[in-house]
């Protein structure tokens, strides 16, 4: 059995409230529902965290370093400025796939860069909750 952390960042809370032209109207807590039953059918054990505060997510990282086999981690916009969350990620040795449920490349410019993708195994963007289900897919090949 594998182990993914599901690691949500800042403003995701409000997902289903928060322009849903761009994020959707499924809530976190119904996203986090439909990953668990995914990770089940997978054989895989999920745990799903949120914060949006940044030491917060850099104590998750740290905290499941040790048992999870694998990350899912939208870090929001803290993917194009936050160092510090690069350096928790790169520092854990877990592979982690960032996320994203919109197309990044196709917003503002601001979006356009992560400066966490690069410590990451891979990105998964655009695709709502299935940039969430590839990259469990992803973790688990």
């Amino acid at each position: 059995m594998k182990n993914i952390l599901i690691l949500n960042g800042p403003n995701l809370n409000l997902l289903g409230e928060r322009e849903p032209g761009i994020y959707g109207t499924m809530t976190l807590a119904q996203l986090s529902s439909k990953l668990a039953a995914y990770a089940k059918k997978k054989k895989a054990s999920l745990r799903a965290r949120q914060s949006n505060s940044e030491g917060e997510l850099i104590d998750i990282l740290h905290a499941h370093r040790k048992w999870a086999d694998g990350i899912v981690f939208n870090p929001g916009a803290y993917s194009h400025y936050s160092y510090a969350l690069r350096d928790a990620v790169a520092s854990i040795k877990v592979p982690t796939i960032e996320v994203h449920l919109s197309d990044i490349k196709k917003r503002e410019s601001f979006r356009h860069t992560s400066v966490i993708a690069p410590v990451c195994a891979g990105q998964k963007y655009g695709k709502g909750l299935q940039s969430y289900v590839e990259a469990i897919d992803l973790l688990l090949k």
